[in-house]
């Protein structure tokens, strides 16, 4: 079980709440002046909204008095345009400021998830980064938004209650008696609002993960005929997605219902006690119209708990990606790579992964310039062994290194440069054809690129389509064998003094491999070749095979050498024919 599907079913701990604090303050920072634009007219618009039912008071009993009408009326109309002004800002500002803090949060999390590289994959479901990528950083975003709601919701509230003490003091205190009913009620609707989004966000991101999962393998559930199955699988969480979600409804509902019935007993206890003063000359008729408006801000206290739910969605949505950004991506190192012949030397490597150890206690030297193949059943560790080299995994103990340096102190763009890798299944990246095998570090030329192609047999089925070379990616329909060589024409683009192949004959007929092999050992000869092989043929071409088993090394020998082992025939066919003498020679 990754870290991620590990942590489902649980609120995050108190040091997830201060890393997503932080995490959030930054988020907030990055909105940059729009966020202060929101807080002035958010301000302004509290302001205004609680000046607004003092100003119609006075605007009634101007108008019974028959005295300054005209004054007050006008002063009412611009704080009505003063109100529709700052609310057209307030929404252009809380939309900007939005957008500025949720994309810088997505960029974070992006670059985050590559620079982990396969350390994301292993320690999360795709789905989960998917979910903490897109829907909890648009969350998270919300946030520089949410808090001056919250806090400038505060203003009328406040304002309300002070008013009502300045029209009556016994307004006030018939408002504050039944005022604890509210803050009672909102206290604990803060509290259920932050457990439910926390639990609702972690069984939507094993909805998600299932998904994806689903979608990636959507040919193999086809074909097995278990479609209903697979829905099922992918809906299990369904029903735990749906008990957090009636709770975050029934806070909602019970917030809600607070001012359904709540607010309206506080407003006949207020009004009833403003006409009793009304009836005693105490305050005016505009006074009480005024203390009618200035019960329902002053309930507003007891309202702050949407805003506060809200704000607890977006803090448990940070802590997700806070969880993400507390892992530790891969260093690199300042050192360039030497003009050596790319020599690699492993000592004492290990690997670990939970208890077992997928690669133990290796100890083995490439030489510089030769052809070498790791063979072994599989889980032997050697895609394991491969990614060492290529520098995509870090040993748990031991080091891996280049010419006599350790891969962590180069450069990335130095390590990059020197040591190319070329997969079973290539993920494709690029808008054209050309593009993906241009795709890395380095930019070759147009007659780099055809080059590389026509080493890897693919030049001939990149003519003939519709644009050639240029022919738009979505465009091209390639079969498995076709993928795989334009993987590798990328890798023979970019290939520098060490080329790591992960299997990548596995989807090529016998005559483009035979083809490829003629590459290898003859263009590419001047190259460490690390090939991970499956079939005897590419063994028998390689100047040394590594032979592991359960995850150590158990031979280092010419192919012809290892062939009198049983063992190692049958890692192959066992009816396949012993070498040629021809590739029975001394390594080259």
């Amino acid at each position: 079980m990754t870290d991620g599907a590990a942590a489902m079913g649980r609120p995050p701990a108190a040091g997830d709440r201060h890393a997503a604090d932080r995490l959030l303050l930054r988020g907030a920072r990055h909105a940059g002046g729009w966020l202060v634009v929101l807080l002035v007219a958010s301000l302004l618009l509290a302001v205004a909204q609680t000046a607004l039912p003092a100003v119609l008071g006075r605007v009634v009993d101007a108008a019974l008095s028959g005295t300054d009408f005209g004054r007050w009326l006008l002063i009412c109309g611009l704080l009505l345009g003063v109100l529709l002004v700052c609310d057209i800002l307030d929404d252009l500002a809380s939309g900007m400021s939005t957008a500025r803090s949720t994309g810088w949060l997505r960029r974070t999390v992006l670059d985050q998830i590559l620079a982990l590289g396969t350390r994301a994959t292993r320690r999360f479901d795709p789905g989960d980064l998917t979910a903490r990528l897109v829907g909890n950083a648009a969350d998270a975003g919300r946030i520089g938004t949410l808090a001056i709601w919250a806090v400038t919701a505060l203003v009328p509230a406040v304002g309300g209650l002070i008013a009502l003490a300045l029209i009556d003091p016994w307004l006030c205190v018939t408002f504050l008696v039944g005022a604890p009913a509210l803050v009672i009620v909102a206290r604990r609707c803060v509290r259920d609002a932050s457990t439910s989004a926390d639990l609702y966000l972690q069984a939507q991101a094993g909805i998600v993960g299932r998904l994806v999962a689903a979608l990636a393998g959507a040919r193999t559930i086809a074909a097995a005929g278990t479609v209903g199955w697979e829905r099922r699988r992918v809906l299990g969480p369904l029903p735990e997605l749906h008990r957090h979600g009636m709770g975050m409804w029934r806070v909602q509902t019970t917030i809600a219902a607070q001012e359904a019935l709540l607010v309206p007993l506080l407003q006949a206890a207020v009004l009833a006690v403003a006409g009793w003063e009304l009836s005693r000359g105490r305050i005016t008729p505009g006074e009480l119209l005024a203390a009618s408006q200035y019960v329902g801000l002053a309930a507003g206290l007891g309202s702050a708990a949407t805003s506060l739910s809200r704000l607890a969605q977006a803090r448990a949505a940070a802590a997700r990606a806070a969880e993400l950004l507390a892992h530790a991506p891969m260093r690199y190192g300042t050192g360039t790579a030497s003009a050596g012949p790319g020599r690699l030397e492993f000592r004492g490597v290990t690997v670990r992964a939970g208890a077992a150890s997928p690669l133990a206690e290796v100890d083995l030297v490439v030489p510089g310039g030769s052809l070498v193949a790791l063979v072994g059943r599989s889980g032997s560790g050697k895609s394991l062994l491969a990614a060492l080299a290529g520098r995509l995994v870090d040993p748990d103990e031991g080091e891996v290194l280049l010419d006599g340096t350790a891969l962590p102190r180069l450069a990335r763009h130095e390590l990059r440069r020197v040591v190319c890798c070329a997969f079973e299944r290539p993920a494709l990246i690029g808008d054209t054809l050309a593009g993906v095998i241009a795709f890395g570090a380095s930019t070759p030329g147009q007659s780099e690129i055809v080059s590389a192609a026509r080493a890897a047999s693919a030049d001939g089925f990149i003519r003939r389509m519709p644009a050639g070379y240029e022919t738009p990616l979505v465009e091209a329909p390639m079969s498995g064998g076709e993928v795989q060589r334009l993987g590798l024409a990328r890798a023979f683009a970019h290939a520098g003094s060490v080329l790591v192949l992960d299997d990548v004959a596995a989807s090529l007929d016998t005559v483009t491999e035979q083809r490829i092999r003629s590459v290898l050992t003859g263009a590419l000869a001047d190259r460490t070749r690390l090939l991970v092989a499956h079939r005897v043929s590419t063994a028998a071409e390689a100047d040394l095979v590594v032979w592991l088993e359960a995850g150590r090394v158990r031979a280092v020998a010419p192919h012809h050498q290892l062939w009198t082992e049983p063992g190692y025939r049958a890692l192959f066919d066992a009816a396949a024919p012993a070498p040629p003498p021809a590739a029975q020679g001394a390594p080259r």
